[in-house]
């Protein structure tokens, strides 16, 4: 049976001028591929009118090697009686991941000031990954100012 599990930080600061970041890297488990279904940015700095941005980002599929600089995830059930996924996650790494074909499959601008929702999406019609590639969102363009993030991907893993 499917299980969906959320990936998420919060208050991760965004340096002026650090463009290029892999905001979430899922890498699926062997033989269990996985589906991002949903995906939320927010940011608790750029408030008013003046400090409005839209920053270009992009759900991309097609890398094989992992990216650095930021933290390993864990996976969260959203049911309390599933157990641990089988895939694993970082989170805002500054040294992008590499290797493989990339392809985008989502780009997107996200507006700093009202945040960025996407999904849910039925089971079947999200963005999907299995074996050596892995989904990654991806952070394309710089920030004017310093953002203090926040952001929660929704990931359906299928046995």
């Amino acid at each position: 049976m499917p299980r969906c599990y959320t990936v998420s930080f919060e208050d991760v600061t965004w340096a002026t001028g650090s463009g290029d970041i892999d905001i979430f890297s899922l890498i699926a488990a062997d033989d269990k591929p996985i589906e991002l279904v949903a995906l939320e940015l927010s940011q608790n700095t750029e408030l008013g009118d003046a400090a409005e941005e839209q920053i270009r980002c992009a759900i991309q599929r097609g890398h094989t090697t992992t990216g650095s600089g930021g933290a390993a995830a864990t996976p969260r059930p959203t049911s309390p009686n599933d157990s641990a996924a089988a895939f694993t996650a970082r989170t805002n790494d500054t040294t992008v991941a590499s290797a493989g074909t990339n392809v985008n499959i989502n780009p997107f601008a996200w507006n700093v000031r009202t945040g960025y929702a996407w999904g849910p999406v039925p089971a079947g019609m999200g963005i999907w990954t299995a074996g050596t590639e892995f989904l990654v969102v991806r952070l394309l363009a710089a920030a004017a100012d310093d953002i203090d993030a926040t952001g929660t991907a929704w990931v359906i893993e299928y046995p």
